[in-house]
């Protein structure tokens, strides 16, 4: 119980050099691009739920938006095993990182915004100024619609940090619970026990929808620019 509650989302070194970056190329290993004629049935349901995710968030985007469902599919394959590699036992979370997820969010967001103003400059400048507005409110509201867009990638990566690490967090105080009244009361135990399986059900559950509320909201900026 002495243990510090963020040793866990600390960067982890070998030998004095952070390995952080092998952490990450590691999910890549669990996508194997299929060589034979006919899969398995693991490479198939791979196949059949990248299908079905692509399908469902592609659809409200025109031509130049489904030149990005190779970005969108790679993002949620990627936020989404990370994610979970990381509810395993002394296994350390990328996502739990700010920095991390600042570092895919501001490119996906500012590479939208570029695209707005690339093929649709009118309407991403009107979105500055909404139709109608009083003259006296003109440079306040284009200052709080300024402010709005560049919070954007901000609240993207807040949103999946936060969510990530209360979660980790909390099995960790409800696990570090458990084990302290073992010898204390057994049934009482047994109950926090039972709270840490539905909890570790529940992270599980957590780890695929920020997955993609994350890249559902990327998609959605895309939208907004195309």
């Amino acid at each position: 119980m002495n243990e510090n509650l963020f040793t866990s989302f600390t960067t982890p070194t070998m030998m004095g050099l952070p390995v952080v970056v092998l952490i990450i190329m590691f999910p890549s290993i669990l996508f194997p691009s299929p060589n034979r004629l006919i899969n398995n049935r693991l490479v198939s349901l791979q196949q059949w739920l990248v299908q079905l995710t692509s399908k469902q968030m592609l659809a409200i985007h025109n031509h130049k938006g489904q030149t990005w469902a190779l970005m969108l599919m790679s993002l949620i394959l990627f936020i989404g095993s990370t994610n979970l590699l990381g509810l395993l036992p002394h296994s350390f979370t990328p996502t739990t990182q700010l920095s991390m997820n600042l570092g895919m969010a501001i490119p996906l967001w500012a590479g939208t915004v570029v695209t707005g103003f690339r093929h649709k400059t009118k309407a991403s400048l009107a979105h500055f100024l909404p139709q109608g507005t009083p003259i006296p409110l003109i440079p306040m509201l284009v200052i709080i619609e300024t402010i709005s867009l560049f919070i954007q990638p901000v609240a993207l990566a807040v949103r999946l940090t936060a969510n990530i690490t209360a979660g980790h967090l909390l099995m960790h105080l409800i696990g570090g619970a458990t084990l302290a009244l073992t010898n204390i009361n057994a049934s009482v135990a047994l109950i926090t026990f039972i709270i840490l399986i539905l909890l570790t059900v529940l992270e599980f559950a957590v780890a695929l929808i920020q997955a993609y509320v994350f890249t559902l909201l990327v998609s959605l900026y895309l939208h907004d620019n195309t």
